[in-house]
């Protein structure tokens, strides 16, 4: 009697190319007896779906070499968003108490949801979107995937490299004490723009793997914390209310001089109340602010790809990394909302830097901290970029080996179409109009350039 064939559902390999479908991983032969296929066993065949479901599942697609710490680095600065600094306007509109209900509540579900996605991979042993598609919906549901991912993360790289174009020019402007708009090449965001890509992006999107990012996103979160401290820092030197001629306050000088005959009772009382933190707040900017909540901790296109280069990767030690990223984000988040709305109240705008510049708008400390998020979003880039990478190796190169030709191609060609979308697009309402339905940071950018526009 023959023996039956037997089947191996899926095999990964580096850099998301799988072989789909059904391998035969043994052939029978006329005796009956089993040849095994090469480079493999019946033990390693039935790794992929654990006969315990109390056991860890056993993945054979890719020997992970990154750390846990590093993995840290990699998911939190994923998580890390400009949308940061919109969350002081955010709790302005919400109030204290309403805001950090929110926050609890789409943290707590962010961590549930990497769960499932976790649970998922576990019980058929995949560790990449487009083929849990597969396995799901075949074919369809693959493409779907992969397109889903795509359009998401493009959309954030494409906002990303939208705020270098417009911000970078600024800053430069800032510490040159340049007044007026000149033509120079290094105030020019087009030109600015392409430089970052090249000498900064690229380097760092040519990496074999997403664990080599682990050094760059600690330094991104470095920044981060940065923009934290100086925040925390400047609610204690900003005085409340801000007087009409704030503007013209130096950056060593932390009290402004108001006039004592034109501040009379009632100017005092206004003050006291302006000045005074509202716990529950609804109006009708609070429906706009919920979008920056509802995507302050997405991160699930980098979970499995993080996932599948960690070393002795496991189910709960996913989780824990995933937690701890999210609680760390959730403290920072707090946090930065918290003392950036105590600084101005119901004066701070959508975007938090620019608040400061009617303090004085040549503050050597709000510059520093301008280069930093510019910086944070920068080597966020890359981090992003690899699950794009991934999905279009899924999609035109399912069943090929590892190629540094192709895997450099794939990135160049990337970051030329997101340069010339960012160069050649009107406005960053261009871009919005193809990827805000999937961009997870596009409310909080979205409401920063319509103030932009509006004070223009």
């Amino acid at each position: 009697m023959e023996a039956p064939l037997q089947t191996e559902m899926v095999e990964l390999v580096p850099n998301g190319k799988h072989l789909e479908g059904l391998l035969p991983v043994a052939t029978p032969t006329a005796g009956g007896q089993r040849v095994e296929g090469p480079g493999r066993s019946c033990v390693e065949g039935e790794g992929f779906l654990p006969k315990s479901p109390s056991k860890e599942p056993h993945f054979t697609d890719f020997e992970g070499k990154t750390s846990f710490g590093m993995s840290v680095f990699n998911l939190s600065n994923a998580i890390m968003g400009s949308g940061i600094l919109g969350l002081a306007y955010a709790m302005a509109n919400t109030g204290i108490i309403l805001f950090l209900f929110l926050l609890t509540a789409v943290a707590l579900l962010s961590s549930y949801s990497i769960h499932l996605l976790l649970k998922s991979s576990g019980i058929v042993g995949i560790r990449a979107y487009e083929q849990l598609g597969y396995r799901a919906f075949g074919t369809p549901g693959k493409l779907a995937a992969a397109l889903a991912i795509t359009l998401q993360n493009i959309g954030a790289m494409s906002s990303y490299l939208y705020i270098i174009k417009s911000e970078l020019p600024l800053v430069i402007q800032t510490f040159l004490h340049l007044e007026d708009w000149t033509s120079d090449w290094y105030t020019n965001g087009n030109y600015l723009v392409i430089l970052v890509s090249i000498v900064v992006i690229l380097p760092l999107a040519l990496m074999r793997q997403l664990g080599y990012l682990g050094y760059s996103s600690g330094f991104s979160l470095s920044c981060m914390m940065f923009f934290l401290i100086a925040v925390i820092y400047k609610k204690f030197h900003v005085p409340c209310p801000l007087s009409p001629n704030a503007t013209n306050v130096t950056s060593n000088i932390s009290l402004v001089e108001i006039d004592k005959d034109e501040a009379g009772l009632q100017a005092k009382t206004e003050a006291g109340a302006f000045c005074t933190p509202s716990y529950f707040t609804l109006n009708t900017q609070t429906a706009y602010t919920i979008p920056i909540m509802a995507f302050a901790f997405v991160c699930h296109p980098e979970v499995l790809p993080i996932y599948t280069e960690l070393k002795d990767p496991s189910k709960r030690k996913m989780q824990r990394i995933s937690n701890l990223s999210i609680a760390v984000m959730y403290v920072m988040y707090f946090l930065a909302a918290l003392f950036g709305y105590l600084t101005f109240y119901d004066g701070v705008e959508s975007e938090l830097l620019h608040t400061y510049s009617k303090v004085d708008p040549f503050d050597v400390l709000i510059l520093c901290v301008r280069v930093a998020v510019l910086t944070a979003v920068t080597l966020t880039v890359p981090i992003v970029l690899f699950p794009v990478r991934r999905a279009l190796q899924q999609i035109l190169f399912p069943n090929r080996e590892f190629s540094w030709l192709r895997h450099v191609l794939i990135a160049v060609v990337l970051l030329t179409c997101i340069n010339l979308l960012v160069i050649f697009a009107p406005n960053i309402l261009g871009i919005f109009g193809v990827i805000e339905s999937s961009d997870t940071k596009s409310p909080s950018l979205l409401s920063w350039w319509m103030e932009k526009k509006g004070r223009g």
